[in-house]
């Protein structure tokens, strides 16, 4: 349902609560750089960020003493409505972007994926009927490829066009008789997305080595789900990773490599910088950070059945903690969900073959939180790079900048009020997904947002979630995007207040990997209130070679964030996704 400002939906009022909004004492988090500012919203637009901004009545106000004001989050990878295996995902695009609303995204690109010969603008218009009347925030759309003719690529040239708003495209190296291409057609599909300036995307994994994996296992009696990690293990990724950058180059084309799972793909790709002519973004997933693939052995085929998703789960229980690290030092570039959910009785499907469960789990709602108390709270990650990860990179690369991913005057309202101290642990039964089954269940997450604000209208208030079916627009991503096709410099001319730098190394006290409570807070309390907190990859070394302490932080967070009378400021010199050549 799509709804006009002034008219009531569910007894909300939409333009009274779309028009007027101060949110005051907050401290601002964008990608490069902290400041203490007010901001104010007025019709969806951010209209002023600073101090002592001049008001006009009747303006509602937010009170931010203490929290964090960040950009909505973006995820760039969702699949909502989606059919496969014989299934369809239990989270449509209402209840998926409603759990998405949540946790603090206010945006999601979902992935409109074709059958075999089935025309792309066809599926297109298809994603665009389900979607357009459902969604509860903003969202975009990556098509797929998933099969090769000259029809296709004269459907691509459409795709891009003003018409259509379409700027990247997926291609499948795995899953072999259904969506996969061949090198052969894969090359032409990577070819003409670099002609077209659109961003190609592939899924990694050797097809042909998983489908012969699968045979051998399910023929020696292997077919519980434990059998399809084993099918499919991280020298598989890791191979398709070199081989996928191996031909954007040969196409001389940029890249960008969604759900990446494990050491051997991070590796794979950081080598691949070292001889690339055009840029490699590498994504990974909320669930990669968040857990692993021990529970492919659990005993209990349900919760075992729960966490299969390609690539899978890693069972190095050292993984997460290195996916983290490389988002932090730039190896890896953003995290998204690939939130793609299905009941019990659709994984059960895969009873007695492991080949059968249809694939993917929940993300799209705990994503930020997951990433902020493994990464942030750890001290191995900063909150500007927080924001990177979780918003601003994805704008850029998709061509949403600055209307979305920034806090800053003429951007989207979309903005985030968090709460670093909001203490809370993930459950299926709070959850606002279709599902009653959580791969977080039991985590206990230091930080969470308190308001969630989308396109000026406050979507989440104090906690209490108030989304509205259709509230959310289609967004047009043009082609040619500066960030990934040049002309980054103008980019990372657009903040309108540069900050500045000036932190000494912290240290939080953990338990297990969780800072105690106590610690957490003098950790907090103990910021110097003249320092934005924030840092960049290349202008910080978070350890010393060979050193193993990752709670090691070049940040800290203010209580109190009152007297803070001058604007400082930081030049960004390799902005996320930008070259990386180091190894680990």
């Amino acid at each position: 349902m799509t709804v006009d400002a002034g008219k009531t939906v569910s007894g909300i009022n939409i333009k009274s609560s779309q028009n007027r909004l101060l949110i005051k004492n907050g401290r601002v988090v964008n990608d490069d750089g902290m400041e203490d500012a007010d901001v104010y919203i007025e019709d969806g637009i951010i209209k002023q960020v600073g101090r002592n901004l001049i008001i006009p009545g009747g303006t509602r106000t937010i009170d931010a003493t203490g929290k964090l004001v960040m950009p909505g989050g973006i995820d760039p990878h969702t699949h909502f409505e989606l059919e496969m295996m014989g299934a369809k995902t239990a989270d449509d695009f209402y209840k998926g972007t409603r759990a998405a609303v949540a946790g603090g995204t206010t945006t999601v690109i979902d992935f409109v994926l074709p059958d075999k010969g089935q025309s792309l603008i066809e599926a297109y218009n298809n994603w665009r009927q389900k979607a357009d009347g459902k969604v509860c925030c903003d969202y975009g759309l990556h098509v797929g490829v998933t099969w090769w003719s000259p029809s296709v690529r004269k459907e691509m040239e459409k795709l891009v066009s003003e018409d259509y708003g379409v700027n990247s495209f997926k291609m499948f190296m795995a899953y072999k008789d259904a969506w996969m291409l061949d090198d052969y057609n894969l090359m032409c599909a990577v070819e003409a997305c670099a002609e077209l300036k659109a961003l190609p995307q592939v899924h990694a994994e050797n097809g042909h080595i998983i489908a012969r994996n699968t045979e051998k296992l399910l023929a020696a009696g292997v077919t519980g789900p434990e059998g399809h990690e084993r099918s499919r293990d991280e020298e598989v990724e890791g191979e398709a990773v070199n081989r996928a950058c191996v031909i954007a180059n040969q196409a001389n084309s940029p890249l960008y490599i969604v759900h990446m799972m494990s050491k051997s793909a991070v590796r794979a790709i950081q080598q691949a910088r070292a001889r690339q002519r055009q840029p490699l973004y590498g994504e990974t997933l909320a669930a990669t950070v968040g857990t692993d693939g021990s529970h492919y052995r659990n005993a209990c085929f349900r919760h075992a059945a729960a966490h299969v998703l390609s690539p899978p789960l890693r069972p190095d229980r050292s993984t997460p903690q290195a996916i983290v690290e490389a988002l932090a030092d730039d190896h890896l570039q953003l995290i998204g969900s690939d939130n793609c959910t299905f009941h019990e009785k659709d994984k059960e499907l895969g009873k007695g073959n492991f080949a059968k469960i249809p694939n993917g789990v929940n993300g799209v709602e705990d994503r930020m939180a997951v990433l902020w108390q493994k990464a942030v709270n750890t001290g191995i990650m900063d909150p500007c790079r927080f924001v990177a990860v979780t918003s601003s990179t994805a704008a850029k690369i998709f061509n949403l900048w600055p209307a979305k991913g920034r806090v800053a005057v003429n951007s989207d309202a979309d903005v985030v009020v968090w709460d670093p101290r909001l203490e809370r642990t993930i459950t299926a039964a709070a959850h606002k997904h279709a599902v009653d089954f959580n791969i977080f269940e039991g985590q206990h997450v230091v930080g969470s947002p308190q308001y969630v604000i989308v396109n000026g209208r406050v979507c989440l208030d104090d906690g209490q979630l108030r989304v509205v079916e259709g509230h959310g627009k289609f967004l047009k991503t043009p082609v040619n995007s500066p960030y990934v096709y040049g002309g980054e410099e103008v980019l990372h001319s657009a903040s309108e207040h540069p900050l500045h730098v000036d932190v000494a190394p912290r240290h939080v006290s953990v338990t297990n990997g969780t800072p105690t409570p106590e610690a957490l807070n003098k950790h907090l309390e103990d910021m110097s209130v003249t320092s934005s907190g924030c840092s960049t990859p290349t202008g910080r070394k978070m350890r010393e070679t060979g050193q193993r302490n990752l709670q090691s932080s070049t940040f800290s967070i203010s209580k109190e964030v009152e007297g803070l009378d001058t604007k400082t400021s930081v030049r960004v010199r390799n902005p996320p996704g930008g070259k990386s050549s180091g190894l680990w």
